[in-house]
């Protein structure tokens, strides 16, 4: 399956943040530059985190992130 970009990010603590979330939830995120940005100190405007899900699961993933968090 074709991983599709779900969602952006500089900074670590939020990309792993919205990787569990989408964990829970029984999706299956892969951070892609999660490397990257560890070496350079968690943050970075060098390098975008991007957290993809399996093209199956994208639009169901999208709209999970976008309701609002009970």
């Amino acid at each position: 399956m074709k991983p599709v970009i779900i969602f952006k990010t500089f900074n670590q603590a939020e990309a792993q943040l919205v990787r569990s979330r989408l964990e829970a939830a029984n999706f299956h995120p892969f951070i892609a530059n999660e490397n990257v940005a560890q070496y350079l100190g968690g943050f970075s405007n060098a390098t975008t985190l991007r957290i993809e899900v399996p093209e199956t699961e994208a639009d169901e993933a999208k709209a999970f992130l976008a309701a609002p968090v009970e």
